[in-house]
């Protein structure tokens, strides 16, 4: 009985082996030839994300406590300023809507900056620069890889280095905020254990 099982086993075993492998290369085809971004997408997304990014600075420019945040958010005024300013005549030039307003997601994290102040606005400030350079930067790499439109998708890949450069100079800082709140929340738990003792 057992022995009549081995065999069946076996062929299921490799009619599922040949569907996974064939699957598989499959997939690895498609992997090779990535899928085409959405150019339009692309630029309403950049718009947003720039707007966020000049209005964020502004806050920075004027609440930080720390110089190289207020030096990193001037920067940030001056160089997404200039590349809203070309996303929108290139933009005008396809006929592409963007849109006029930040988002409601960009709006909430501008309201929740604006409400702290000091070192905490500092390290929330500073985290909040990084991650939306992350996204710039991901958004971007992607247009400049996939973009269908030949003046959009070189206005990303011109984009790109900057933006890479500003999260590289944004990382290590926001970073450095991060372990400081965390360095500053642990000594603020073990002071209440103590006291609880």
């Amino acid at each position: 009985m057992i022995s009549r099982w081995i065999p069946a086993t076996a062929a299921i075993f490799l009619a599922a082996s040949s569907a996974f492998a064939q699957n598989n290369a499959q997939n690895n085809a498609n992997s090779a030839r990535p899928a085409p971004v959405d150019d339009r997408l692309f630029a309403a997304a950049a718009a947003d994300s720039g707007a966020t990014e000049v209005a964020m600075s502004r806050l920075g420019v004027q609440k930080a406590t720390h110089a190289e945040l207020k030096r990193f958010s001037q920067m940030m005024i001056d160089e997404h300023t200039k590349l809203n300013d070309e996303l929108r005549q290139t933009a005008g030039e396809k006929g592409i809507a963007l849109p006029r307003e930040v988002g409601p997601c960009a709006l909430f994290a501008l309201q929740s900056l604006t409400g702290l102040s000091g070192e905490e606005f500092d390290r929330c400030y500073a985290v909040a620069q990084m991650v939306a350079h992350k996204e710039a930067y991901a958004a971007f790499k992607a247009e400049a890889e996939r973009g269908q439109d030949p003046a959009v998708k070189a206005l990303a890949a011109k984009a790109l280095p900057r933006i890479r450069e500003h999260l590289e100079t944004i990382r290590p800082i926001a970073e450095r905020f991060e372990k400081q709140g965390d360095d500053s929340h642990s000594n603020t738990s073990q002071q209440q254990q103590k006291q609880q003792q």
